[in-house]
C-alpha cells in the first residue's frame, strides 16, 4: 500500500473519530430544546457534553490539517467550492463555543435563554450541513480539467445531498439521545429513552434510503459490507435502548456512525473528490496528493502524536464518567 493510500485511511477514520464523538454533543445541543422542559434540564444536558465537547472537535481539527498536509489539491478544491457551508459550519463552532463558556455569565433570564438557543442553533445547522458536504463529496461535484470547482452554492443543494444532511441530523440526534440517557439519571433519563426510540426509527427510514442510494450510485462488496453493519447496528440501538440497556445502545449507534462514514470513504476510493463533469478530471490519492517525502514526515509524527491524543482524551472521559441529574445541579452564583 502507498503512503497516499495510508493517508486516505488516515483521514477516513479522522473523520469517523470526529461524527462518533461530535455527534452525540451536536445531539445534545439539539436537544436541549427538544428534550429539556426548564433551564435546570437544559444545565443538566449541557454539563453531559461540557467536560468533552471541545476534546472532540480536536478530531475535526486534525482532519482538516492532515487533508491540507496530505492532499494538498483534495484541500484547496474542497474549501475554495465549498466555501459559503463551510464557513457556515465554522461560524457555527465558533458561536457555539461561546455559548457554552458565556450561557452562565450572568443570571438574566435573556441573557441565558439567548445564547441557550444559539446552543441550539449551531448544534443542528452543523448537523445538517456536514452531510450536505459529504453527500456532494461522495455524489460528485463540477470539477474541470484544472482541478477547479466550477459549480454554485445550488449545485450543491441537490436532493442526495439533502438527504445526507437529513440523515446526518437524525442519526447524530439519535446518538445524543442514547448518550443523555446513558449520562443522565432520573425523569430526564427516561424521557431521553422514549424520546431516542422515536428519533432511531425516524433515522432508519432515512439512513437506509441514503445508504441505499449510495450503494447503488458507487457502491462495491466492501461498501456493502459497511453498509449492512450500519444497519445491523442501527436496529441493534434502537432494540437496546427500548430495553433500557443504555450502554449497548450508545455502543451500537456508535458503530452505525462509524460504519456509515466508512462506507462513504470505501466509495469514494481512489477518488478523493470526483467529478461529475467528466471522471477524468476526478481528484484522485494519487493527483492530489503531496510528495512521498512530506507523507513520510507526516506518518512518523502522526505515530507519535496520536496514542498521546488518544490517551488524554480516554482519561477525559474516564475521569467524567458518572451519570448527573436536577439534584447534581446547583444554584448559580453570580
Amino acid at each position: 500500500m502507498e503512503l497516499h493510500d495510508v493517508w486516505f485511511v488516515l483521514i477516513a477514520v479522522l473523520w469517523i473519530g470526529y461524527f462518533f464523538l461530535e455527534g452525540f454533543d451536536f445531539g445534545v445541543g439539539v436537544l436541549t430544546k427538544l428534550l429539556a422542559r426548564d433551564r435546570t434540564e437544559k444545565r443538566v444536558l449541557i454539563n453531559t457534553i461540557g467536560p468533552v465537547w471541545d476534546g472532540n472537535e480536536v478530531w475535526l481539527l486534525t482532519a482538516g490539517g492532515a487533508t491540507f498536509a496530505a492532499f494538498p489539491e483534495w484541500y484547496a478544491t474542497l474549501f475554495s467550492g465549498f466555501y459559503l457551508p463551510l464557513l457556515v459550519i465554522l461560524v457555527c463552532l465558533i458561536i457555539r463555543g461561546v455559548a457554552f463558556e458565556y450561557r452562565a455569565k450572568r443570571p438574566e433570564e435573556n441573557w441565558q435563554r439567548n445564547w441557550e438557543q444559539a446552543i441550539f442553533w449551531t448544534s443542528l445547522v452543523p448537523a445538517f450541513l456536514w452531510g450536505v458536504a459529504f453527500g456532494n463529496i461522495v455524489h460528485g461535484v463540477k470539477i474541470d480539467a484544472d482541478m477547479e470547482y466550477v459549480g454554485n452554492l445550488w449545485d450543491l443543494l441537490n436532493p442526495y445531498a439533502l438527504l445526507g444532511g437529513l440523515v446526518t441530523l437524525s442519526l447524530f440526534t439519535f446518538h445524543g439521545a442514547v448518550f443523555a440517557a446513558l449520562k443522565t439519571v432520573g425523569d430526564i433519563r427516561t424521557r431521553a429513552r422514549a424520546l431516542a426510540l422515536k428519533l432511531g426509527l425516524v433515522t432508519a427510514v432515512l439512513a437506509l434510503a441514503f445508504l441505499v442510494w449510495t450503494q447503488v450510485d458507487n457502491g462495491d462488496g466492501w461498501s456493502l459490507v459497511a453498509m449492512l453493519v450500519a444497519v445491523v447496528a442501527l436496529v441493534g440501538a434502537i432494540g437496546a435502548i427500548r430495553i433500557g440497556r443504555e450502554g449497548w445502545s450508545f455502543a451500537l449507534s456508535g458503530v452505525t456512525v462509524a460504519a456509515a462514514v466508512a462506507m462513504l470513504f470505501l466509495t469514494l476510493f481512489p477518488n478523493v473528490m470526483p467529478s461529475s463533469l467528466d471522471p477524468a478530471w476526478s481528484l484522485t490519492v494519487t493527483n492530489a496528493s503531496s510528495s512521498p517525502y512530506t507523507l513520510k514526515i507526516m506518518t512518523w509524527c502522526a505515530a507519535i502524536a496520536t496514542p498521546l491524543v488518544l490517551l488524554y482524551q480516554g482519561w477525559t472521559y474516564w475521569v467524567f464518567r458518572k451519570r448527573i441529574g436536577t439534584q447534581h445541579i446547583a444554584d448559580a452564583a453570580h
